[in-house]
Formats: structure tokens, sequence, C-alpha cells
């Protein structure tokens, strides 16, 4: 009680608040979300978001070298495809010679130890956009697993270490796990995109890779048909308590700072490694305000992935990993 206690003798200076901080940041805390895009010697800024680019895959391993000598030790790997390669079976998604799949052995080839966590969706693979096949005026649950087994083995033959499904479906992790297990890669993990919320923070992303829902009055005009319903939490935890019983090794919560009730719930909940995707929209804003003078760029950078952290996240995918642990190591 006061007098006898004063919080504030903690907080004198840097070094006494260093030594009883609770939640600490290094670079291996970081995932780097990366777009891979057909071509050679190729970097195009993507408008919404500022210094982040679709690289051909020979500038991806470049980056991906550089990002582990920053102590960064995963990267999660999304493909722009061709217009002419989409269609509604999402098959060119586990073509052996595939974008994806070439960009997998690629970056395993030139930097071994770095952990890739190629996207498994097929929703950059689908004419209308979705993440899964249309079937009906909808999309079919059990069709679009099988679609996504087909992929995840694929990406499994190529290198990949996790496949990380972020469609929603229901079911679908114990079928990837069982079709990568009947395939022989039981080392094979699966970061699931648990508890997935149908977000407006998802824009620049959609961007980035082309693939929002079509405009077409005979399916579905957004993703709220399997993405959460942002108001609800309990059924987070009841998501990713599937997941882990249909053999998730890491559960994700997407978005991240409008969410950060949801990621110390999970985290309660689990005894799985928990990721956080600090998306496209959140990173956005921060660039957008900072560039305007209205924020500090790296303050909030820190700021928001120390709370995502401190919230419970294991592992944060972010756009902002290579600049953290460029500030970090310095």
């Amino acid at each position: 009680m006061f007098p006898l206690q004063r919080g504030r003798r903690l907080r004198v200076n840097e070094s006494i608040r260093s030594l009883v901080r609770e939640t600490s940041l290094s670079p291996s805390d970081f995932m780097f979300p990366m777009f891979i895009a057909e071509g050679e010697n190729l970097q195009v800024e993507i408008p919404s978001m500022p210094g982040i680019f679709r690289r051909s895959i020979d500038l991806t391993v470049k980056e991906v070298k550089e990002l582990f000598d920053l102590g960064i030790r995963a990267v999660n790997i999304y493909v722009k495809v061709s217009e002419d390669l989409k269609d509604n079976t999402g098959k060119e998604a586990w073509n052996p010679n595939g974008l994806m799949q070439n960009a997998i052995r690629a970056i395993k080839t030139a930097c071994p130890e770095m952990i890739v966590m190629p996207d498994v969706a097929l929703d950059p693979y689908s004419i209308y956009g979705h993440d899964g096949i249309i079937e009906k005026g909808d999309v079919a649950n059990d069709a679009t697993n099988d679609a996504l087994v087909k992929m995840a083995v694929s990406h499994a033959q190529a290198g990949a270490d996790f496949v990380a499904p972020s469609d929603m479906m229901d079911g679908r992790v114990l079928r990837l796990r069982q079709g990568l297990d009947a395939a022989g890669f039981h080392h094979v993990g699966i970061m699931s995109y648990s508890a997935k919320y149908a977000s407006a923070f998802y824009g620049p992303f959609r961007d980035a890779l082309d693939s929002a829902p079509v405009d077409n009055a005979e399916i579905p005009k957004d993703k709220k048909t399997y993405q959460m319903d942002y108001a609800n939490r309990i059924e987070a935890i009841k998501e990713v308590l599937w997941d882990v019983e249909e053999g998730a090794d890491m559960v994700m919560v997407k978005p991240g700072i409008a969410y950060l009730d949801i990621v110390r719930e999970v985290k309660n909940a689990v005894n799985v490694p928990v990721t956080v995707f600090h998306v496209s929209g959140e990173y956005a804003m921060i660039k957008a305000a900072a560039e305007r003078g209205w924020l500090d760029n790296d303050k909030i950078m820190m700021e928001q992935l120390m709370c995502i952290k401190r919230a419970g996240a294991s592992l944060i995918s972010t756009y902002f990993a290579k600049e953290a642990a460029i500030l970090l190591q310095k």
C-alpha cells in the first residue's frame, strides 16, 4: 500500500524498465508474408502497401536470404496466378510445376533452414475469387477439401515445412492431416488459420493477389459463409479446439490488433503455438498515417508487435517483419 509501495520505482530509467519487462521481441518471433509472381528480375510494389512487393522467384530467393540473415526464420508465401490459369476447380494449385511449387523448391534449395509455409486456399486460382469450388451458387465444402488435400500434398512434395490452410472449410485440417500422412509426409506440419474473421482489413492483400470475390449475382458476394463473424468470440474457441483435435500443429488468429481479446482467449484454451496475422490493412493504416506525419512509423510498429506478443502470440506473421528485425538489431 502507498506510500510503502510505489510502482514508479520500477520505471525510473530504461535500465530498470528493461530488467522488469514482461514481454520481449526478437526477429525469430516474426514470419514474413511474401507475394510471388511469374517472370524474372521482377519486383512490383503494391500501391496500397508501401514497401511490400510482388517478386519473381529469383528476387524472392534473394529477399529470403536477407531475411534469414536478419534472424527471421519463417516465410508465409502466396502466388499471383495468371488469369488464363484460373478456373472453378483450382487444378493449377496442385500442378507440380506450378508457380507455388517452383517457389517452394527454389527457397528451400537456396536457404534450407528457412521454414516455408505456403498458403493453402483456392482463391488465387479461382475465376470467382472464392476460397473454394463453387457448386449450386455456393462454396462446396467437401469438394473444396478434396482439392485442398491435393494442393497440400503438392506443397509437401516440393519441400514445404508446414502447410497453411487459410480457407476456413469445415473439417479441412483432418482431411489435410490424413492426406499428408497417406502420402508419407508425417513430418510436414499444419499451421491452421483457425479463427479467421470476415474482415475489412484484408483489402490491400486482395489487391496484391487479385483474389477478391468477383461481382456475380449467382455466387456469394463475400466470404461470410465460411470466414467468421467478427461479432463472435466463443465461436473462435470452438474453431481452434476443433482444429487441434483434427491435427493442427499451430493455430492462427486473423486479423491481429483488433482481435487481441481473441488471441488471449485462444492462448488460454490450447496447448499448441498460437500465430497471429498482423494483416495488410493494419500495415497500410500505419504506413498511410506515417506518410502524413500523423504517427511515428517505427514506434507504432514496435508497439503493435509487442502488444500482439503480449496477448499470447508465439509467432507473428507481419509485413513489418523485415523493418522490425532491422530495428531490433540496432
